[in-house]
């Protein structure tokens, strides 16, 4: 059991966790371009929410959106 153990941990350290310890390390020299990765990532998340915002629109007006809160039955 200890061998399984050990077997995710080297997965772990040695293959899953290389991206995170290449960002680590690359801030200690450059900070701007260690956290370039977080902008792109937030620049991800804020499109997402533009266009989910843009689709609730969207069937908002249609009207196709159920604003009947009894819509389960445990909300009576």
């Amino acid at each position: 059991m200890k061998a399984f153990f050990e077997g995710i941990q080297w997965l772990f350290e040695n293959i899953l966790f290389v991206p995170h310890n290449f960002l680590r390390e690359l801030e200690l020299s450059h900070w701007f371009l260690a956290n370039f990765v977080n902008a792109i990532f937030m620049g991800i998340c804020a499109a997402a929410m533009i266009y989910w915002i843009k689709q609730l629109k969207i069937h908002d007006e249609k009207g196709e959106g159920t604003q009947d809160t009894t819509a389960h039955s445990f909300l009576k």
